[in-house]
């Protein structure tokens, strides 16, 4: 259990694994307040080699917070594009004007301050005060709460606030206040690297590898605890990517709710079939040359799941309908922000989207 655990013992072996197994990561050689803000935010829910190339072409775009306060959305959720959650930069660039107004462009150095601003929870405000302004607060996240919970053999229940608090108050007690960050840092390296969430720890890469209480007991693969999440809700959708010429057909969801502001193909619910689509397409002043079914395809938000089928619908003129956009398949690419539930069909406009665009470097 955490609270009769010797924690004071963690500290020296932790800080000399990570001296010589920290990875060599983008935000990691120049951490600034803004730059470290920027990659904590990324990588909530992203992996890390997928942040690498967002971060370094969203800083070399936006590389302050003023830049950031004063981007168009359309031209901000483009460089998000592919990364998710999108709510996280809309967040990014409240909490930006609110630095520019009552910060003076920099992120406030204070953990009580960092706090206040929009989208910047515990963990996050604690990377920004550790990493960049080396102030000794703790930053737990999913890595930090699943090793220690491992070295304690702590069966409580991570997904509890109470548990994370009382985490956060145990580590606070035991970091060393001239090495906070690197501390800090070191705790998600070994969660990261080392003591995994799928599949077995590298137990014998681990610097607390002879008083890990998981280790010793063999009970690694039951710890952490977590209840379960409720299921995800299964939405049946029909994806329509309607070209003419060079063009293709898009559509901007609403200003609130999921992919708020995003372009997308016209879709509508249910899974239709070659004559419903018919229908839907003469219905919306669409006169198809040709309708080609598309394969399957899946895509996975927090609390929904998207099952999609989708149709390739070609024409030779079309009637302007409200709320529907033609543009230039090519212009796609560069200016509207579609997100990546869409990638299974964007191949059929022979555009890439988000990461995709970055292979060819």
């Amino acid at each position: 259990m955490l609270q009769d655990f010797p924690l004071e013992q963690i500290t020296e072996p932790l800080l000399g694994w990570f001296a010589g197994h920290a990875r060599v990561l983008p935000w990691r050689e120049e951490p600034t307040p803004y730059r470290v803000w920027v990659s904590e935010i990324m990588l909530q829910q992203t992996r890390v080699e997928a942040v690498k190339p967002y971060f370094e072409r969203f800083v070399k775009a936006l590389p302050d917070v003023r830049a950031l306060a004063e981007c168009e959305e359309e031209a901000l959720l483009k460089l998000w594009e592919g990364l998710g959650y999108y709510n996280r930069v809309r967040n990014m660039q409240i909490a930006a004007k609110t630095v520019l107004e009552e910060y003076g462009g920099q992120l406030p150095a204070s953990y009580e301050e960092l706090l206040k601003l929009k989208g910047i929870g515990h963990y996050t405000a604690g990377a920004i005060a550790s990493i960049a302004y080396g102030i000794p607060v703790p930053a737990v996240d999913g890595n930090v709460l699943r090793v220690i919970s491992r070295l304690c053999e702590d069966p409580s229940d991570i997904g509890k606030q109470s548990v994370r608090t009382g985490m956060e108050e145990a580590l606070r007690a035991v970091m060393p206040k001239d090495r906070a960050g690197a501390f800090n840092q070191a705790l998600m390296e070994l969660g990261a690297t080392v003591c995994v969430p799928n599949g077995a720890p590298l137990c014998g890469e681990c610097p607390w590898n002879g008083f890990c209480r998981a280790r010793q007991q063999q009970s690694w693969d039951r710890i952490p605890v977590k209840g379960k999440a409720k299921p995800r809700r299964i939405e049946e959708r029909t994806v329509f990517v309607i070209r003419i010429g060079n063009q293709v057909v898009l559509n901007k969801r609403p200003a609130k709710g999921l992919l708020a502001g995003m372009y997308e193909f016209p879709n509508t619910k249910g899974h239709l079939s070659e004559e419903e689509v018919l229908d839907w397409a003469r219905s919306h002043g669409v006169s198809p040359i040709r309708i080609q079914p598309l394969e399957a395809a899946k895509h996975i938000f927090s609390h929904v799941e998207w099952h999609m089928v989708g149709y390739a619908i070609r024409v030779d003129e079309l009637l302007q309908q409200e709320g529907l956009l033609f543009v230039d398949v090519m212009e796609t690419e560069e200016k509207y922000p579609i997100p990546a539930a869409f990638c299974a069909y964007t191949k059929y406009m022979d555009i890439r989207l988000g990461n995709e665009r970055f292979q060819e470097n």
